[in-house]
């Protein structure tokens, strides 16, 4: 019910919506051979960010605002905004721009069709799911990103016990 556990609850989702969507990779420095692959799921950050580039295609998953509140007479109620970065390669920059667009539309009709992930945090529909994809002209490499906003489960207090 942590922030963590939401994290990882969407890394499973996203790599389980995106796992049969293989893209480009951009040829390293020693690599006689490069094969498509689907995209890198990671939480916060990439392991190294000087190797953004190198990375992709990847997802990041970033909490970037938590919030609890209680009005009063009702129950505590929690919830966390999401913002998931995209990043693809590709050297046709119509082909790269679809690729990025079709690894965004898989992650978001999934959520739309799951809701509830992990059993326990909800997508809050009435925030929406905002879907922004950056217009610079970066090619051969193409991001944007997606912010959700989740629903957390409530924390039992401890001075319940008391009353």
């Amino acid at each position: 019910m942590t922030l963590v556990n939401l994290l990882e609850q969407l890394k499973a989702v996203t790599d389980d919506a995106v796992k049969d969507l293989l893209l480009p990779v951009r040829a390293q420095k020693g690599d006689t051979v490069t094969a498509d692959h689907p995209a890198a799921v990671y939480k916060m950050r990439l392991p190294d960010s000087t190797s953004a580039t190198k990375k992709a295609p990847y997802i990041i998953h970033q909490i970037v605002t938590s919030k609890d509140t209680q009005p009063s007479g009702q129950l505590e109620a929690g919830s966390a905004v999401v913002r998931s970065i995209f990043c693809v390669y590709c050297n046709d920059e119509q082909e790269g721009a679809l690729h990025l667009l079709n690894l965004m539309e898989r992650l978001r009709i999934r959520l739309l069709q799951d809701v509830v992930i992990g059993g326990q945090f909800e997508l809050d529909l009435e925030a929406g799911i905002e879907v922004l994809i950056y217009p610079e002209n970066t090619a051969p490499y193409f991001a944007g990103e997606m912010s959700t906003t989740w629903k957390m489960p409530s924390v039992e207090r401890k001075w319940r016990e008391w009353l």
